[in-house]
């Protein structure tokens, strides 16, 4: 890349992440203020203990996420609340989605995790067609969205396959079921997603979000110099093709892909345990991680509509006012971040980045 074009600066409009774990209870000061510092809106799951399933109770959550930022940011950031989509989802429940959604724009969708396929997922669902349908039915005629995590658990399937055969086992029934609902492929990773979410008649109404860690690393990154657990995460990184499919759906300008850190705040010591927990932090740096993925194929100018646009066209929410200004400068992640007194280790700690959020 030749290096003299590169701006000194790089002005986004206030960005949108479309897939937040924000946490309760002591941290979610620190993680929330992380994520408004960097975003104007943030779409946060429910895959608490126990998990969010009801409007009401999204509505408590959503306080409490306001009460801890300042203001300066509570002004200027909204979350924006989804539900845990379960067997049990009533059309009544999907209906007070659709209303709170007209009224006060607070709760927006549903989240889909299949049983057992990532942190807190225990109370997921088991069988979308079979077990969803009149929660499906209810928010295809409303046009409430689905987001959704796309891996099987089947234990016969290889860990690093379970994306690629959701699409066949789960996403191409659904689709082929309920072709006007609108579906979000949460944080792929791989090439079969982002082909089949590109490749999609231009009628359907799907759409992907992709992560930073998925732009910029390998599955090398989880054993380079030994095991890596901060690069462990859910849907788990994939092989160098795949990376470099998602890169160039990421800087290729289609609206169907846009940002979703899936940012998951772990303290250190359950990273590094025996039984490590799958997840990536990065509502610290997520700005600069970003920029540092699209200046490595010469795409920067690609970044504000991936970051600030598509997903405020997708779900059909207000743009955010204002900008945020990444300036060229280098600096080292830090080996760990204090959030309420708990050591957590950002994604790529003791790295050199290029760019730095001011």
């Amino acid at each position: 890349m030749n290096t003299l074009n590169i701006p000194k600066t790089l002005v986004l409009d206030k960005p949108i992440d479309a897939h937040v774990h924000l946490r309760d209870g002591a941290i979610l000061a620190g993680t929330a203020n992380a994520t408004a510092r960097q975003f104007g809106a943030a779409i946060i799951m429910p895959n608490l203990k126990p998990p969010i399933t009801t409007v009401a109770q999204a509505l408590v959550y959503h306080n409490a996420i306001m009460a801890v930022l300042p203001q300066n940011f509570a002004t200027l950031f909204k979350p924006y609340m989804c539900l845990y989509l379960t067997e049990h989802t009533t059309a009544d429940e999907v209906q007070r989605v659709a209303d709170n959604f007209t009224d006060t724009g607070q709760v927006i969708g549903f989240k889909l995790y299949p049983a057992g396929a990532t942190t807190n997922s225990d109370a997921g669902v088991r069988d979308l067609l079979a077990h969803c349908d009149t929660a499906l039915n209810a928010m295809q005629r409303l046009n409430i969205p689905l987001l959704v995590h796309g891996e099987v658990t089947d234990p016969n399937v290889d860990l690093f396959d379970r994306e690629a055969v959701f699409i066949d086992r789960v996403m191409l029934p659904l689709r082929a079921a309920y072709p006007a609902l609108k579906v979000v492929f949460e944080h792929i990773t791989t090439l079969q997603a982002a082909h089949y979410v590109r490749d999609a008649p231009a009628n359907e109404p799907i759409a992907a979000s992709i992560t930073p860690q998925h732009l910029l690393y390998n599955r090398n990154a989880i054993f380079t110099g030994g095991l890596r657990p901060h690069y462990y995460c859910l849907p788990v990184l994939k092989r160098e093709a795949h990376r470099l499919e998602l890169l160039k759906a990421a800087t290729s300008a289609n609206p169907r892909f846009f940002l979703g850190t899936d940012t998951a705040p772990h303290a250190k010591h359950l990273k590094e345990s025996a039984c490590g927990c799958a997840g990536c932090y990065t509502s610290f740096h997520a700005l600069e991680l970003y920029a540092t993925a699209f200046e490595s194929v010469g795409a920067l100018n690609q970044l504000n509509a991936f970051a600030s646009q598509h997903a405020s066209d997708f779900y059909g929410i207000p743009k955010p006012t204002g900008t945020v200004t990444l300036q060229r400068q280098n600096w080292t992640i830090p080996d760990t971040v204090e959030v309420a007194g708990t050591a957590i280790v950002p994604l790529a700690a003791g790295d050199t980045l290029a760019w730095k959020m001011v």
